[in-house]
């Protein structure tokens, strides 16, 4: 590994320990487990993980008035890019689900305790495991003398997909496909995608938990995560999966579609977009990368907020105005959409009991996460929330920053 993947896995590190939020949780039992569920025909229709195992998920089943209403989420953890990066992912939890838990618990917006969850507490919860190293966006494979690498997104979430259908999913009477980061950016790409499964009657809607990555220059004026996610794309083989408007708009560079910011305007189903403005992942891997800070000047600021100084405060603030541009259509002219961009340095808020729904979760205009997205989910008022730029906005008292 050369120095700046060091760099990457350590600055990695530091921002899950640094800015990961504090979950609140009821007394928890063996009752709270959620078993892992491979789909064991996958493998013979090519649905793979990159080391060739079947993908897997986790299913809470849902009663009483959630028994026909669906949420799905898509698992997070970054990408790789090269045949080296998804090899060591390989042998992971990362890219395998051999060594994946094989129980999991559900938090958040995937809780089944309704003071934590009050509106999607009894619906059938099914968390979807990240194994393609890709957001589940390619089909293809590399393969030389001494191993195999399967970049299977495609086939991974349709086999999934297929799986559920007959379990209850086929009739969906509500359903909400949402994930965080890497499986944030999933929900663009499959939004529209999982309506043309359920029933013409249903209720689908998608939501995106810290995905919106976006297009933009480091501090060195580099275009380190446009670079970084155009090796992805070519890897996953996933260009000729993404939108066909979205690529068509952007002939001279169609990989630039799985960017969200580029990809939203062309998801036809309701939507809603969680994120920080300050979001903690892009702040240390694409606008502050260690190959840009060498000096480690950065280093105290991106650990804790309020060591940065001036300059750096500005750069910051910088960010959060390409964030909110890049959603400026989107909060203006979309009838259907919901948005909740808060102040708070953190990466994915929905899947922790202390950021969803407790009682000093991060609030805009007195609203928690978890009442921003129930109002857009159920029509009860319009919600779209945009918080004021640190540190004027939301006190983050579940979020080390």
């Amino acid at each position: 590994m050369n120095t700046t993947s060091y760099g990457f896995a350590f600055i990695s590190l530091l921002l899950l320990l640094t800015f990961t939020p504090l979950r609140i949780h009821a007394s928890e039992t063996k009752d709270d487990l959620v078993e892992l569920t491979l789909v064991q025909n996958a493998t013979t229709l090519g649905a793979v993980c990159l080391d060739g195992s079947p993908p897997g998920y986790h299913l809470d089943r849902g009663y009483g008035s959630g028994a026909n209403n669906w949420l799905l989420v898509f698992e997070g953890g970054g990408w790789c890019r090269t045949i080296r990066e998804c090899r060591k992912r390989a042998i992971t939890h990362r890219g395998s689900t051999t060594y994946m838990d094989k129980q999991k618990r559900f938090y958040g917006i995937m809780s089944k305790n309704a003071s934590l969850n009050p509106d999607f507490y009894n619906w059938n919860r099914v968390k979807i495991r990240y194994c393609d190293g890709g957001s589940f966006s390619g089909d293809s494979m590399h393969q030389n003398g001494t191993d195999i690498l399967y970049f299977r997104g495609q086939r991974i979430w349709k086999a999934i997909i297929d799986d559920l259908l007959p379990k209850g999913l086929n009739v969906a009477e509500k359903a909400l496909l949402s994930g965080c980061s890497a499986g944030g950016l999933a929900t663009f790409l499959h939004c529209d995608n999982f309506t043309s499964y359920l029933p013409k009657t249903a209720t689908v809607k998608c939501m995106s938990d810290a995905g919106v990555f976006l297009d933009i220059k480091d501090i060195s004026l580099n275009y380190t995560a446009r670079h970084y996610f155009e090796k992805v794309v070519a890897l996953q083989g996933a260009q000729q999966f993404l939108n066909e408007n979205c690529t068509s708009s952007l002939h001279d560079y169609p990989y630039q579609c799985f960017f969200p910011q580029y990809a939203l305007p062309y998801v036809k189903a309701p939507y809603f977009i969680l994120n920080s403005a300050y979001d903690t992942y892009q702040i240390g891997h694409h606008l502050v990368p260690p190959s840009t800070d060498p000096s480690k000047d950065w280093e105290q600021c991106k650990n804790k907020t309020k060591t940065c100084d001036e300059d750096q405060l500005k750069t910051l603030q910088g960010f959060r105005y390409e964030m909110i541009n890049a959603l400026s259509d989107f909060n203006d002219f979309s009838e259907t959409g919901g948005m909740f961009i808060n102040s708070c340095f953190a990466h994915c808020q929905a899947e922790s009991d202390g950021t969803w729904f407790a009682p000093d979760s991060p609030r805009i205009h007195d609203k928690t996460i978890a009442e921003a997205v129930g109002d857009w989910y159920f029509e009860r008022t319009p919600s779209k929330l945009l918080d004021k730029p640190y540190p004027l906005g939301s006190s983050c008292p579940n979020i080390t920053g």
